[in-house]
């Protein structure tokens, strides 16, 4: 498993052939069946479609290229090299072993160097990969990496705390554990005290921060 490489998957990547929407729409009815209901009764006659569409928006990060959406830079910051913090990003993903949504939140940081990024664009990055079939592990390494080959900054930090479903509704029937995941990067990793400026920076009575430094 390769969690450094930054690159888009888009369904080009893919060596068997995309299903069209009619036989994606076939194997909801399957499952439908499967599951001992009627598809062709009046609540479930359009779930198939339904459903499609939402695995649509569900995994729309497949054809999205992170590395584009970090493309355009700024370099005129007068001299700015201090944090750049995005803090409590809503993070909506999908386990890759039950295909069961994972929700929390993503923090994101960087310390710049010589370039800096619009905002919004770190949050499109989580967005990009929460948008796949996931781990979380995966997931923050991901976002971490593709940030830290693109923009090379003196230091990446990303920390993610989520709750997933398949622990929650299914197996162990565990509601209110989430998990938490970090991935420090550069100065983050190598300076003690920035990694504790950070840390600080998100916790804010949380729980997040604590849990990352004692990973």
């Amino acid at each position: 498993m390769n969690i450094h490489a930054p690159a888009a998957l888009s369904a080009a990547s893919v060596s068997r052939p995309r299903p069209t929407r009619e036989e994606a729409e076939a194997a909801v009815r399957t499952l439908l069946l499967w599951a001992g209901d009627d598809p062709d009764r009046e609540g479930l006659v359009d779930t198939p479609a339904r459903v499609v569409r939402a695995y649509e928006e569900f995994f729309a990060g497949y054809e999205i290229d992170p590395v584009e959406l970090l493309a355009r830079t700024f370099e005129e910051t007068d001299g700015y090299d201090e944090m750049v913090l995005l803090r409590d990003i809503r993070l909506e993903s999908h386990c890759e072993h039950h295909m069961v949504p994972i929700i929390g939140r993503a923090h994101v940081a960087y310390l710049p160097h010589k370039r800096v990024v619009g905002i919004s664009k770190l949050a499109r990055v989580v967005e990009a990969y929460a948008k796949r079939l996931q781990i979380q592990e995966k997931l923050t390494a991901q976002i971490a990496n593709t940030i830290n080959d693109v923009l090379q900054p003196k230091g990446v930090a990303v920390v993610i705390e989520a709750a997933h479903q398949c622990m929650t509704t299914r197996g162990i029937h565990k509601p209110g554990v989430s998990m938490v995941t970090s991935r420090m990067l550069g100065a983050f990793r190598d300076d003690p005290a920035t990694r504790r400026e950070f840390l600080a920076m998100i916790s804010m009575g949380g729980t997040s921060a604590r849990t990352a430094s004692e990973a």
